[in-house]
Protein backbone atom coordinates (compact mmCIF):
# COMPACT_ATOMS: atom_id res chain seq x y z
CA UNK A 1 0.00 0.00 0.00
CA UNK A 2 1.41 3.69 -1.18
CA UNK A 3 2.51 5.47 1.62
CA UNK A 4 0.66 8.93 1.53
CA UNK A 5 2.52 12.40 1.74
CA UNK A 6 2.26 15.75 2.38
CA UNK A 7 4.56 18.69 1.15
CA UNK A 8 3.94 22.29 3.53
CA UNK A 9 5.64 24.73 0.89
CA UNK A 10 5.17 22.35 -2.33
CA UNK A 11 5.56 25.82 -4.39
CA UNK A 12 8.85 26.87 -3.33
CA UNK A 13 12.58 25.25 -5.14
CA UNK A 14 13.32 22.82 -1.90
CA UNK A 15 9.05 21.60 -2.36
CA UNK A 16 9.38 21.31 -6.39
CA UNK A 17 12.40 19.42 -6.31
CA UNK A 18 10.57 17.05 -3.24
CA UNK A 19 7.73 16.78 -5.74
CA UNK A 20 10.07 15.65 -8.81
CA UNK A 21 11.77 12.85 -6.75
CA UNK A 22 8.67 11.51 -5.13
CA UNK A 23 6.75 11.40 -8.93
CA UNK A 24 9.42 8.68 -9.57
CA UNK A 25 9.29 6.68 -5.64
CA UNK A 26 7.24 3.38 -6.28
CA UNK A 27 5.80 3.83 -2.52
CA UNK A 28 4.64 7.45 -2.21
CA UNK A 29 1.53 8.34 -2.96
CA UNK A 30 0.56 12.50 -2.82
CA UNK A 31 -2.10 13.37 -0.52
CA UNK A 32 -1.51 17.10 -0.21
CA UNK A 33 0.32 19.90 -1.54
CA UNK A 34 0.10 23.25 0.71
CA UNK A 35 1.49 26.82 0.53
CA UNK A 36 0.42 29.61 2.36
CA UNK A 37 0.28 32.75 -0.24
CA UNK A 38 0.02 30.53 -3.57
CA UNK A 39 -3.02 28.43 -2.04
CA UNK A 40 -5.83 28.02 -4.09
CA UNK A 41 -3.69 27.97 -7.38
CA UNK A 42 -2.47 25.33 -9.86
CA UNK A 43 1.18 23.33 -9.29
CA UNK A 44 1.60 24.71 -13.22
CA UNK A 45 1.88 27.80 -12.54
CA UNK A 46 4.65 27.37 -10.32
CA UNK A 47 6.55 24.14 -11.31
CA UNK A 48 5.34 24.24 -15.17
CA UNK A 49 7.99 21.22 -15.60
CA UNK A 50 6.00 18.50 -13.24
CA UNK A 51 3.47 17.76 -15.50
CA UNK A 52 2.06 15.14 -13.83
CA UNK A 53 1.30 17.10 -11.18
CA UNK A 54 -0.13 20.65 -12.87
CA UNK A 55 -3.70 20.76 -12.48
CA UNK A 56 -3.11 20.08 -8.75
CA UNK A 57 -4.98 22.83 -6.55
CA UNK A 58 -2.03 24.05 -4.43
CA UNK A 59 -4.14 23.67 -0.50
CA UNK A 60 -4.23 26.10 2.20
CA UNK A 61 -1.28 25.09 4.99
CA UNK A 62 -3.94 22.98 7.90
CA UNK A 63 -1.87 20.77 9.99
CA UNK A 64 -4.98 19.06 11.27
CA UNK A 65 -5.30 17.94 7.67
CA UNK A 66 -1.85 17.35 6.70
CA UNK A 67 -2.10 15.33 9.94
CA UNK A 68 -3.43 12.44 8.65
CA UNK A 69 -0.83 11.43 6.36
CA UNK A 70 1.86 8.94 6.74
CA UNK A 71 4.88 11.42 6.14
CA UNK A 72 4.80 15.05 6.30
CA UNK A 73 7.61 17.47 4.57
CA UNK A 74 8.08 21.11 5.39
CA UNK A 75 9.58 23.06 2.68
CA UNK A 76 9.52 26.56 4.66
CA UNK A 77 12.10 29.28 5.06
CA UNK A 78 14.06 28.98 7.88
CA UNK A 79 12.13 30.07 10.91
CA UNK A 80 8.61 29.03 10.03
CA UNK A 81 8.18 25.00 10.51
CA UNK A 82 8.68 24.79 14.22
CA UNK A 83 5.89 26.38 15.02
CA UNK A 84 4.32 23.69 13.01
CA UNK A 85 5.94 21.08 13.95
CA UNK A 86 5.06 21.82 17.43
CA UNK A 87 1.47 21.52 16.60
CA UNK A 88 1.76 18.32 14.74
CA UNK A 89 2.75 16.39 17.37
CA UNK A 90 0.55 18.25 20.07
CA UNK A 91 -2.66 16.77 17.45
CA UNK A 92 -1.06 13.42 18.19
CA UNK A 93 -0.21 12.73 14.65
CA UNK A 94 2.24 9.86 14.37
CA UNK A 95 3.31 11.22 11.07
CA UNK A 96 7.25 10.68 9.99
CA UNK A 97 7.87 14.68 9.47
CA UNK A 98 10.76 15.79 7.89
CA UNK A 99 11.65 19.27 8.23
CA UNK A 100 14.61 20.82 5.29
CA UNK A 101 15.01 24.33 6.51
CA UNK A 102 17.39 24.65 9.49
CA UNK A 103 14.73 24.80 12.31
CA UNK A 104 15.61 21.48 14.19
CA UNK A 105 19.08 21.21 13.24
CA UNK A 106 21.32 22.94 15.75
CA UNK A 107 22.00 20.97 19.39
CA UNK A 108 23.19 24.21 20.90
CA UNK A 109 20.49 26.81 21.11
CA UNK A 110 22.76 29.67 21.92
CA UNK A 111 24.37 28.79 18.01
CA UNK A 112 20.81 29.52 17.17
CA UNK A 113 19.81 32.13 18.84
CA UNK A 114 23.38 33.76 17.72
CA UNK A 115 22.76 32.96 13.99
CA UNK A 116 18.83 33.12 13.35
CA UNK A 117 17.84 35.45 16.20
CA UNK A 118 14.33 33.99 16.99
CA UNK A 119 14.01 31.11 19.80
CA UNK A 120 15.22 27.78 19.23
CA UNK A 121 13.24 24.34 18.34
CA UNK A 122 14.79 20.92 19.57
CA UNK A 123 16.56 19.30 17.87
CA UNK A 124 15.82 16.08 15.56
CA UNK A 125 17.19 13.21 14.10
CA UNK A 126 19.90 14.51 11.30
CA UNK A 127 19.51 13.42 7.77
CA UNK A 128 23.18 13.19 6.67
CA UNK A 129 23.34 9.29 6.55
CA UNK A 130 27.24 9.32 5.75
CA UNK A 131 28.07 11.45 9.22
CA UNK A 132 30.00 9.24 11.32
CA UNK A 133 32.59 9.45 14.33
CA UNK A 134 34.50 6.42 15.75
CA UNK A 135 31.52 4.90 17.56
CA UNK A 136 28.95 6.46 15.96
CA UNK A 137 27.13 6.34 12.61
CA UNK A 138 24.28 8.45 11.75
CA UNK A 139 22.67 6.35 9.54
CA UNK A 140 21.74 3.90 12.52
CA UNK A 141 20.35 7.01 13.74
CA UNK A 142 17.94 7.42 11.01
CA UNK A 143 16.85 3.82 11.72
CA UNK A 144 13.24 4.10 12.94
CA UNK A 145 13.48 8.19 12.86
CA UNK A 146 10.09 10.10 13.28
CA UNK A 147 11.62 13.50 12.65
CA UNK A 148 14.36 13.97 10.76
CA UNK A 149 16.07 17.74 10.17
CA UNK A 150 17.50 17.76 6.15
CA UNK A 151 21.35 19.18 6.46
CA UNK A 152 21.59 22.69 4.81
CA UNK A 153 23.42 22.36 1.26
CA UNK A 154 26.76 24.23 1.79
CA UNK A 155 27.07 22.31 4.90
CA UNK A 156 26.61 19.11 2.86
CA UNK A 157 29.51 19.73 0.34
CA UNK A 158 31.36 20.96 3.32
CA UNK A 159 30.43 18.35 5.60
CA UNK A 160 31.24 15.48 3.18
CA UNK A 161 34.51 16.71 1.58
CA UNK A 162 36.75 17.22 4.99
CA UNK A 163 35.18 15.02 7.13
CA UNK A 164 38.18 11.61 6.22
CA UNK A 165 40.46 14.46 7.52
CA UNK A 166 38.63 15.37 10.42
CA UNK A 167 37.87 11.70 11.28
CA UNK A 168 41.68 10.57 10.54
CA UNK A 169 43.15 14.08 12.21
CA UNK A 170 45.57 14.68 9.32
CA UNK A 171 44.88 18.35 9.35
CA UNK A 172 44.83 21.18 11.19
CA UNK A 173 41.34 21.26 11.89
CA UNK A 174 41.62 24.97 13.83
CA UNK A 175 42.64 26.46 10.03
CA UNK A 176 39.89 24.74 7.67
CA UNK A 177 38.74 27.07 4.94
CA UNK A 178 36.08 26.65 2.87
CA UNK A 179 34.78 28.95 -0.65
CA UNK A 180 31.90 27.73 -2.28
CA UNK A 181 30.68 28.69 -5.82
CA UNK A 182 26.99 28.19 -5.38
CA UNK A 183 23.73 28.72 -7.74
CA UNK A 184 21.41 30.95 -7.51
CA UNK A 185 18.46 28.77 -6.56
CA UNK A 186 20.26 27.97 -2.94
CA UNK A 187 18.75 31.80 -2.26
CA UNK A 188 14.91 30.01 -2.75
CA UNK A 189 12.32 31.92 -4.93
CA UNK A 190 11.75 35.06 -3.08
CA UNK A 191 12.51 38.58 -5.25
CA UNK A 192 15.37 40.59 -3.95
CA UNK A 193 17.41 42.82 -5.81
CA UNK A 194 20.62 41.03 -5.69
CA UNK A 195 19.36 37.79 -7.15
CA UNK A 196 17.78 39.62 -10.11
CA UNK A 197 19.41 38.84 -13.64
CA UNK A 198 20.30 42.60 -14.09
CA UNK A 199 22.90 41.90 -11.21
CA UNK A 200 23.52 38.15 -11.42
CA UNK A 201 24.56 37.62 -15.27
CA UNK A 202 27.99 38.01 -15.96
CA UNK A 203 29.17 38.67 -12.32
CA UNK A 204 29.68 36.97 -8.83
CA UNK A 205 29.18 38.23 -5.34
CA UNK A 206 30.27 36.97 -2.20
CA UNK A 207 28.20 36.98 0.73
CA UNK A 208 27.56 36.12 4.25
CA UNK A 209 31.53 36.86 4.65
CA UNK A 210 33.79 37.07 7.87
CA UNK A 211 32.23 33.98 9.63
CA UNK A 212 28.75 35.10 9.37
CA UNK A 213 27.46 32.27 7.19
CA UNK A 214 24.53 30.63 9.25
CA UNK A 215 25.66 27.15 7.82
CA UNK A 216 29.24 27.47 9.88
CA UNK A 217 27.65 25.60 13.51
CA UNK A 218 26.21 22.79 11.75
CA UNK A 219 29.06 22.32 10.09
CA UNK A 220 31.18 22.25 13.29
CA UNK A 221 28.44 20.62 15.03
CA UNK A 222 28.79 17.79 12.29
CA UNK A 223 33.06 17.75 12.90
CA UNK A 224 33.01 17.56 16.83
CA UNK A 225 30.98 14.05 15.67
CA UNK A 226 33.46 12.72 12.98
CA UNK A 227 36.44 14.01 15.34
CA UNK A 228 38.02 11.67 17.72
CA UNK A 229 36.99 12.43 21.34
CA UNK A 230 40.23 14.71 22.66
CA UNK A 231 40.86 16.29 19.50
CA UNK A 232 40.75 20.43 19.94
CA UNK A 233 37.85 22.51 19.05
CA UNK A 234 37.16 22.56 15.39
CA UNK A 235 37.05 25.97 13.43
CA UNK A 236 36.64 26.53 9.62
CA UNK A 237 36.54 29.97 7.47
CA UNK A 238 33.42 29.56 5.24
CA UNK A 239 33.10 32.23 1.81
CA UNK A 240 30.30 31.17 -0.11
CA UNK A 241 30.05 33.48 -3.08
CA UNK A 242 27.20 33.36 -6.13
CA UNK A 243 28.05 32.40 -9.49
CA UNK A 244 25.91 32.94 -12.80
CA UNK A 245 24.37 29.09 -12.38
CA UNK A 246 20.74 27.56 -11.10
CA UNK A 247 22.06 25.24 -9.28
CA UNK A 248 25.05 23.57 -8.03
CA UNK A 249 28.28 24.17 -5.43
CA UNK A 250 31.27 23.56 -6.09
CA UNK A 251 33.57 23.66 -2.72
CA UNK A 252 36.83 24.44 -2.95
CA UNK A 253 38.08 22.93 1.02
CA UNK A 254 41.91 23.13 1.96
CA UNK A 255 43.95 22.75 5.61
CA UNK A 256 47.25 22.18 6.71
CA UNK A 257 48.19 18.51 6.43
CA UNK A 258 49.99 16.73 9.66
CA UNK A 259 52.25 14.94 7.61
CA UNK A 260 52.25 15.30 3.92
CA UNK A 261 53.12 11.86 3.13
CA UNK A 262 49.78 11.01 3.64
CA UNK A 263 47.74 9.01 0.04
CA UNK A 264 44.71 11.13 0.70
CA UNK A 265 43.33 9.84 -2.55
CA UNK A 266 43.82 6.36 -1.05
CA UNK A 267 42.12 6.96 2.35
CA UNK A 268 39.32 9.15 1.12
CA UNK A 269 38.76 6.23 -1.16
CA UNK A 270 38.59 3.93 1.41
CA UNK A 271 36.46 6.25 3.77
CA UNK A 272 33.69 6.36 1.25
CA UNK A 273 34.09 2.92 0.09
CA UNK A 274 30.48 1.77 1.07
CA UNK A 275 28.72 4.99 0.06
CA UNK A 276 26.71 4.34 -2.61
CA UNK A 277 26.09 8.22 -3.10
CA UNK A 278 29.57 9.46 -2.93
CA UNK A 279 31.73 9.19 -5.64
CA UNK A 280 35.75 10.09 -4.77
CA UNK A 281 37.27 10.77 -8.68
CA UNK A 282 40.21 9.00 -9.61
CA UNK A 283 43.33 10.77 -9.07
CA UNK A 284 44.18 14.14 -10.06
CA UNK A 285 40.86 14.80 -11.44
CA UNK A 286 38.32 17.09 -10.03
CA UNK A 287 34.46 17.24 -10.01
CA UNK A 288 32.20 19.51 -11.96
CA UNK A 289 28.78 20.87 -11.22
CA UNK A 290 27.80 19.17 -14.59
CA UNK A 291 28.17 15.78 -13.21
CA UNK A 292 25.97 15.90 -10.27
CA UNK A 293 23.44 18.50 -11.35
CA UNK A 294 19.84 16.54 -10.92
CA UNK A 295 21.50 13.77 -9.23
CA UNK A 296 21.68 11.92 -5.37
CA UNK A 297 25.18 11.97 -5.65
CA UNK A 298 28.29 13.86 -4.38
CA UNK A 299 31.52 14.15 -6.15
CA UNK A 300 34.65 14.82 -4.48
CA UNK A 301 38.20 15.47 -5.71
CA UNK A 302 41.58 15.51 -3.14
CA UNK A 303 45.18 16.58 -3.81
CA UNK A 304 48.27 17.57 -2.03
CA UNK A 305 49.59 20.98 -2.37
CA UNK A 306 53.16 19.92 -0.99
CA UNK A 307 54.52 23.32 -1.66
CA UNK A 308 52.33 24.84 0.77
CA UNK A 309 51.69 21.70 3.06
CA UNK A 310 48.30 21.76 1.99
CA UNK A 311 44.90 19.58 1.97
CA UNK A 312 42.98 20.51 -1.09
CA UNK A 313 39.63 18.90 -2.07
CA UNK A 314 37.26 19.97 -4.47
CA UNK A 315 33.32 18.81 -3.61
CA UNK A 316 30.32 19.23 -5.81
CA UNK A 317 26.78 18.40 -5.68
CA UNK A 318 23.46 19.58 -6.65
CA UNK A 319 22.25 22.21 -3.79
CA UNK A 320 18.60 21.25 -4.75
CA UNK A 321 19.17 17.53 -4.60
CA UNK A 322 21.83 15.38 -2.51
CA UNK A 323 21.74 19.21 -0.31
CA UNK A 324 17.96 19.18 0.27
CA UNK A 325 15.31 17.11 -1.97
CA UNK A 326 16.92 13.65 -2.37
CA UNK A 327 19.11 13.72 0.95
CA UNK A 328 15.43 14.15 2.95
CA UNK A 329 14.03 10.74 0.60
CA UNK A 330 17.09 9.06 1.75
CA UNK A 331 16.76 9.83 4.94
CA UNK A 332 12.93 8.91 4.65
CA UNK A 333 13.86 5.84 2.78
CA UNK A 334 16.15 4.65 6.03
CA UNK A 335 13.63 5.49 8.57
CA UNK A 336 10.87 3.81 6.64
CA UNK A 337 13.16 0.83 5.95
CA UNK A 338 13.40 0.83 2.64
CA UNK A 339 16.81 0.61 0.62
CA UNK A 340 18.12 4.12 1.06
CA UNK A 341 18.40 4.79 -2.55
CA UNK A 342 14.98 3.52 -3.85
CA UNK A 343 13.55 6.60 -6.25
CA UNK A 344 16.91 8.73 -6.31
CA UNK A 345 18.30 9.69 -9.18
CA UNK A 346 21.75 8.23 -9.34
CA UNK A 347 23.03 9.88 -12.55
CA UNK A 348 23.58 13.65 -13.32
CA UNK A 349 21.54 15.50 -16.68
CA UNK A 350 24.41 17.00 -18.81
CA UNK A 351 24.97 19.00 -21.03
Amino acid sequence: MALKVTIIGATGYAGGELCRILLHHPKIEFAHLMAKSSAGTYMREHHPHLFPLANVLIEPTDIGVAANSDIVFFALPHGQSGKMTAELRALGSDALAIDTAADHRLSDPKEWQHYYHSEPQEPWTYGLPELRGRDYVQREQLRDAREIAVPGCNVTAVTLGLQPAVFHRIVDTSRMVATLAVGYSGAGKALKPHLTAGVAIDNAQAYSVGGTHRHIPEILQNFRVAQPVDAPEPQITMTPVLIPAVRGILATLTAPLLDTSIDVHALWKDFYANEPLIDVMPQDTYPTFAQVRGSARAAIGVTIDKRSGQLVVISALDNLTKGTATQAVQSMNIALGLPEDTGLPITGVAP
